[in-house]
């Protein structure tokens, strides 16, 4: 048996490395940094695969075998096969300066700081269980490697390790991931550091697989022992469910892009197209290895261990422990540790920005009388609520891992997977329906979480009690019909039922709330923008647009909250990019207005960076309306001469294409498409040259016109930015 300091010390020593980790990513040179992050960015994406993977799946895999598949299935159809969707989502999200996924939802509606608010509040409450499930994972395994005396354990408050550990993982992250108030800006260091977890979890579960399995047993040796183990048959000859296995595969392709972390690590964290390309085939790779030994491992727990010994889902640390290999017993439990670990700090990190943006800092800016002054710093405010939230957020994860009792990982993490798949229908939808309001995004995502409380989160306290267990079986007031478990009589498993009548609804309230009114002209601006119409363009009906607010308004408003460091050379870069001078006492344009949003919006998200700028409007307006009227008729201006620019190129009978000084592709017309055979993903704007490049070079050699022949020459001697 190890010694309980060895393995506490162990425990604190790994989360010690992955500052050093941390640390040396922030210092590491750009050129270095560039050649690593083809592998950086697909590991980091492996932070799916938290506890419930290490430690659940195994447990799971014991009761109802291949089942545990469905988690993986739905992750590797949305990122192996669904690519271009990948790529427009960051697209959309680098253009707006996305922070969260609240922030990219509330974008599409209009920049809505409703919605916003209301994607948060989800997604906080969605993803407590899913840490808390960390924090049980962690404490079980402490329990399971610990000598059966404890005596660390009997030491006050110390004692606690998995507040110990809970403490540890909020400082990291505060540490790492809020040091700068610019929410798009790429955290390297703590990326870098849940890259390195990834293969850490990746090894060490291999490894006791491969001890399980060829060590402890041979293959051959492993089936015919399970075959005389009653449990053990049990699992080999469970026939799956076909519609659970469905609905978790639906529920795991939305959580890939929807889960704070995930949107986080595969959105905001991403530099370049090239390394969703990469990710295509790496990440699926990943989730295929680590499951591996899954089965194997839960058929020789099943073997081994008399049943309800040993609690199934530690089964993948109680064998090596069993085979008397502590080295291997320790290096597995510091898998575990690190798939914990890296969920809970990215997960609280993005929660916290939420929390900030959408929901503390929309209830003080109204309020502030040195906001509308334009003299508070808000960059010191924000890394403050975001300090304070990521503890919040992690203290009421560790009050419900103490509410858990013996619920199993996997309940759990479907649990949260369930609330989380409540923002698809606004998220997917917004991305293909233009007539979507935020009025329908809202009540849909309402509708459909108090569904979810009602038929998932409410009966999985209920069970405990004799009041619960008659209030399930019977229904509230003894109204069968609305049993939260059997709704309208409908006699599906739990986990199916609460799904399909939350998604049901939640769908069916989005459309008939977004047909019932008509979108404000905000909304259908956004909606050009996340929906491309292919038609036309009609000229908005804004009137001459003019402004008192003066550039030097501007500037002191991005000071609040970018520093003036960072706004100086922002205002400075903007005037030499359009071969201006910015006179501070002169009336801003709206093009100038637009650059101040989205500067600001790189801190707070694109909701509040509206409502911040509706204030500084509303200084020179008679009411806070006709401040965001005049701001919605600035960026009409912007967005329609764009479209009577994209609409001209279109007439054009030769093919255009413009770059960026970076080589990036922000205009071009359906002839350059035709010309060169084109697929639509290399025409989506900011796709860098060299790919179209590249593509070009794989295509079989044909017979180009002397013009097309100058054009590809010089593309070829372009000079690489």
């Amino acid at each position: 048996m190890l010694h309980d300091w060895g393995v506490i010390a162990t425990a604190f020593a790994y989360i010690g490395l992955l500052f050093f980790v941390a640390s040396r990513g922030d210092r590491m040179p750009p050129g270095e940094r560039g050649r690593a992050s083809q592998w950086i960015y697909p590991l980091s994406l492996a932070i799916y695969c938290t506890s419930w993977t290490f430690f659940g799946s195994v447990g799971f895999a014991t009761r109802t075998s291949i089942d545990f598949l469905a988690i993986y299935v739905g992750p590797i159809v949305m990122v192996g096969l669904c690519t271009p969707l990948l790529r427009r989502v960051i697209a959309l999200a680098k253009s707006q300066n996305i922070t969260s996924i609240a922030d990219f939802i509330a974008a599409r509606y209009g920049k809505s700081q409703a919605v916003a608010a209301t994607v948060a509040c989800i997604a906080i409450i969605g993803s407590v269980p899913y840490i808390a499930l960390q924090l049980k994972a962690m404490a079980s395994s402490l329990e399971t490697i610990l000598s059966e005396d404890q005596a660390f354990s009997k030491i006050p408050i110390i004692g606690d390790i998995a507040l110990m550990v809970t403490l540890a993982m909020a400082v990291f992250a505060v540490l790492f991931g809020t040091r700068h108030t610019d929410a798009t800006e790429h955290q390297h260091g703590l990326i870098l550091a849940i890259a390195a977890e990834s293969i850490v979890k990746l090894v060490a579960f291999i490894a006791a697989g491969a001890f399980v399995t060829f060590w402890m047993f041979s293959p051959g040796e492993l089936y015919e022992r399970a075959l005389k183990t009653p449990e053990a048959l049990r699992a080999i000859e469970y026939v799956p469910s076909v519609g659970n296995f469905l609905i978790m595969t639906l529920l795991s392709f939305c959580a890939i892009m929807l889960l704070p972390r995930q949107f986080h690590v595969s959105v905001v964290e991403n530099s370049t197209s090239a390394d969703v390309s990469r990710a295509r085939w790496l990440f699926p790779l990943y989730l295929v290895v680590i499951n591996l030994f899954v089965i194997p491992i839960a058929i020789a727990g099943l073997v081994i261990f008399p049943f309800g010994a040993v609690d199934a889902d530690m089964f993948v640390l109680a064998l090596p422990m069993e085979g008397n290999s502590q080295l291997l017993s320790l290096a597995v439990f510091v898998g575990g540790l690190s798939a914990g670990t890296a969920m809970v700090i990215v997960e609280c990190v993005a929660l916290s920005i939420m929390v900030s943006n959408d929901i503390v800092l929309p209830l003080v800016l109204p309020r502030s009388d040195d906001a509308r002054a334009g003299q508070k710093d808000f960059g010191d405010f924000l890394l403050k609520a975001r300090r304070f939230s990521i503890f919040a957020i992690m203290v009421m994860a560790y009050f419900y891992y103490r509410a858990l009792g013996n619920t199993q990982l996997v309940s759990i993490g479907l649990l949260s997977f369930a609330a989380i798949a409540q923002l698809a229908p606004a998220f997917f939808g917004g991305l293909f329906w233009r007539r979507a309001t935020a009025r329908g995004a809202m009540a849909g995502m309402l509708v459909g979480f108090a569904m979810w409380l009602y038929t998932l989160f409410v009966p999985s306290f209920l069970e405990t009690s004799t009041a619960g267990l008659m209030l399930l079986q019977h229904g509230p007031f003894g109204i069968e019909a609305l049993r939260p478990q059997a709704l309208f009589g409908a006699d599906l498993p739990p986990l199916l039922h609460g799904v399909l009548w939350s998604l049901a609804l939640n769908v069916l309230t989005y459309v008939v709330f977004s047909l019932a009114h008509a979108p404000s002209s905000i909304e259908l601006l956004q909606a050009d923008v996340f929906v491309p119409n292919a038609l036309a363009p009609i000229a908005p009906s804004f009137r001459r647009w003019r402004t008192t607010v003066t550039v030097q308004d501007i500037q002191s408003t991005v000071t609040q909250y970018l520093g003036p460091e960072r706004t100086r050379e922002a205002f400075a870069a903007f005037a030499a990019d359009r071969n201006v001078a910015l006179d501070p006492s002169a009336p801003a344009d709206f093009e100038l207005l637009q650059h101040a949003e989205r500067l600001i919006a790189s801190s707070i998200g694109a909701a509040s960076s509206r409502l911040v700028m509706s204030l500084l409007l509303q200084r020179r307006t008679v009411s806070a309306k006709a401040a965001l009227k005049l701001l919605d008729d600035s960026h009409a201006a912007l967005h329609f001469n764009r479209e009577i620019l994209q609409t001209a190129l279109n007439h054009v009978r030769q093919g255009i294409a413009v770059f960026d000084a970076d080589l990036q592709l922000i205009c071009s017309n359906r002839q350059f498409a035709e010309l060169l055979a084109l697929p639509p993903h290399l025409m989506q704007l900011g796709i860098p040259l060299p790919e179209i490049l590249e593509f070009m070079a794989t295509r079989p050699p044909r017979r180009w016109s002397a013009p097309m022949r100058r054009w590809r020459s010089g593309c070829a001697t372009a000079p690489k930015s």
